[in-house]
């Protein structure tokens, strides 16, 4: 078994991160939330999401439907939560805030988990 030691003080340069990465972070973590529908494919998911840099921190507004029979807060909670998981711990980057936009309700199964 290998056993890595990253040692802060040998670092030299600097990572960056494209906008879009970002945004196929958040719409990962949006679809692993119970009750939210997205359109399908992963380029309609990436336009519903905005990502703003502000140095170190990020502000992520995002619009979601949600699926009938699900608590509205709950899954904006739900989602809140998990966006900031991610990203975080799949980014250098902390999140500052989350904005959630429910633009809708999907009745009747017609959704795409």
């Amino acid at each position: 078994m290998a056993i890595y030691k990253r040692n802060n003080s040998e670092r030299k340069g600097k990572v960056t991160y494209n906008t879009g990465i970002v945004k196929g972070i958040v719409a990962l973590a949006i679809s692993e939330v119970a009750g939210v529908a997205l359109k399908t494919g992963k380029q309609d998911k990436v336009n519903l999401i905005k990502v703003n840099f502000n140095e170190d921190v990020l502000n992520i507004e995002l619009s979601i439907d949600v699926i009938y029979g699900y608590n509205v807060p709950d899954v904006a909670y739900n989602v809140q939560q998990c966006v900031k998981h991610n990203v975080e711990s799949m980014s250098k980057y902390k999140v500052d805030t989350v904005d959630v936009f429910v633009s809708g309700v999907i009745f009747d199964g017609n959704h795409v988990d």
